[in-house]
């Protein structure tokens, strides 16, 4: 039996706290020390490559995935166990998804935001049952929660939305979480 994967959405830039990249590490190292794949967008640079170079220090299975136009931008880590190069950012996010067993999404911009978007979406319409993360960062997700909410109160989803999602505190407690949801 193949080991759990982890698709892990993030930013690819590093942000403006050292702490994203403090956790970013952790996530990484996690993943690797409990035998979880890491699923990610291929990427070398910001968030993204934080947690691939983390994971492959701690000796982790890497699984990147990149649309042929985001090559250079997002400096494609070619040293990965796995690299997957795709045409555009669908196929892209299509890929990362039928390739994972879990979802965890760390801080990042409008790519992140789709992605969540998206497997959310996703999740809400019955197509997945995939557990899915959001590792809080020094709050970093709370606008995002609060948002959700909102369209919850403003009657464009049911309770049941924000159900779908789990904000997690930390590094630990995700690996925590993690270990709960792939057991």
């Amino acid at each position: 039996m193949n080991s759990p994967s982890v698709c892990v959405f993030c930013g690819s830039r590093p942000g403006a706290s050292t702490a994203f990249t403090s956790e970013a590490e952790a996530v990484g190292e996690a993943l690797a020390e409990n035998g979880w794949r890491l699923v990610y967008g291929a990427g070398d640079v910001g968030l993204m490559g934080t947690v691939a170079r983390a994971a492959q220090a701690a000796g982790g299975d890497t699984f990147g995935v990149i649309p042929v136009h985001l090559l250079r931008a997002e400096v494609g880590k070619t040293d990965l166990t796995r690299f997957v190069v795709t045409e555009n950012m669908h196929e892209r996010k299509k890929v990362m998804f039928m390739n994972c067993d879990a979802i965890v999404v760390l801080p990042g911009g409008a790519g992140s935001l789709d992605e969540f978007f998206e497997v959310l979406t996703w999740r809400q319409l019955g197509l997945h049952q995939k557990p899915i993360f959001l590792l809080d960062t020094e709050g970093y997700w709370q606008p995002l929660i609060a948002l959700l909410d909102h369209v919850i109160d403003q009657g464009f989803a049911d309770e049941s939305l924000r159900e779908l999602v789990r904000p997690i505190a930390s590094a630990s407690d995700l690996t925590l979480a993690l270990r709960a949801a792939l057991s």
